[in-house]
């Protein structure tokens, strides 16, 4: 039995095992029949209820950016059992999420543009172990925000995690630093950051990067909290309000700037890039709900 049990707080679903190969799902969010072929054209958000289910980085890459422009930096970076955890803890685990996912890490960065602006994007990417925070995670968002602030690129992250990686212990944690340095440095070069949540956005990843952008969007109904909601009810017992960690919560209460359903966010980033770019002059009417 393994000596530590990582705790599933994540509650992103995706249509259940038992539709997979059928043609038709029942939706997580309004238990409507949807048919595979429609959610997936719609970009996996359910056209009855708008419930976001989780999508993959590639598949988010072509949801933001222009066809066939988006060249991967840092491809080649994998993770270790640096600590020595072990094949059934640890590099067994990876394996699996490699030839699951087809990806080497959770996070998936290089370069594209949109609307023809160049841009650097950095998304992350839940199938692989939950997305959680590990060493080559936070060097490719690093090496990504140094490579934006080298060619002057606004910087795009799309963040999706259950928090820290904990085979991977305080290297780990490290990343929080490593990250919020590069941000910082970007950002003192007076270049755009966007970071956009996703359902989860949680624990290191949100107490780092995913904080740190000048602008932040989320996606409708994604849990955004530094601990599981399991813990804090343990914590707070009865005295949470209603709708905590929730995107739209965070909105109302200003961490956040909006909530942009999925099939508007190439659009909004779009009119952002713009917008900062210095092409929207002052006068021009700001990017509205």
């Amino acid at each position: 039995m393994p000596l530590i049990r990582k705790q599933n707080y994540s509650s992103a679903q995706a249509p259940k095992k038992a539709d997979e190969g059928k043609l038709w799902a029942t939706c997580a969010g309004c238990g409507a029949a949807i048919y595979h072929a429609t959610l997936d054209e719609n970009w996996q958000v359910c056209a009855d209820c708008g419930h976001h289910y989780p999508l993959s980085a590639p598949r988010r890459v072509g949801l933001l950016v222009d066809p066939d422009t988006f060249v991967e930096t840092d491809a080649g970076l994998e993770s270790v059992d640096t600590l020595g955890f072990g094949a059934a803890l640890y590099t067994d685990r990876l394996t699996a999420a490699r030839e699951a996912t087809g990806m080497n890490d959770a996070v998936l960065c290089g370069t594209a543009t949109l609307a023809g602006r160049p841009l650097a994007l950095g998304v992350m990417d839940c199938r692989f172990m939950d997305g959680s925070l590990g060493s080559v995670i936070g060097e490719k968002i690093a090496r990504l925000a140094e490579l934006a602030t080298q060619k002057g690129l606004p910087l795009v992250l799309i963040t999706a995690s259950s928090g820290a990686r904990i085979q991977e212990g305080a290297l780990g944690l490290m990343q929080m630093a490593k990250t919020a340095g590069a941000l910082g440095r970007h950002r003192h070069a007076g270049l755009l950051t966007v970071v956009i949540l996703t359902h989860p956005t949680s624990g290191t990843v949100l107490a780092s990067f995913a904080s740190l952008g000048d602008v932040i969007l989320a996606e409708p109904g994604a849990r955004i909290g530094f601990t599981g909601p399991r813990a804090l009810r343990r914590a707070a017992g009865n005295a949470l309000p209603p709708g905590i960690q929730t995107a739209e919560f965070l909105l109302e209460h200003g961490f956040i700037d909006r909530v942009v359903p999925r099939p508007r966010q190439r659009q909004e980033l779009g009119l952002l890039l713009e917008y900062f770019s210095g092409a929207v002059r002052c006068h021009a009417p700001a990017v509205g709900v």
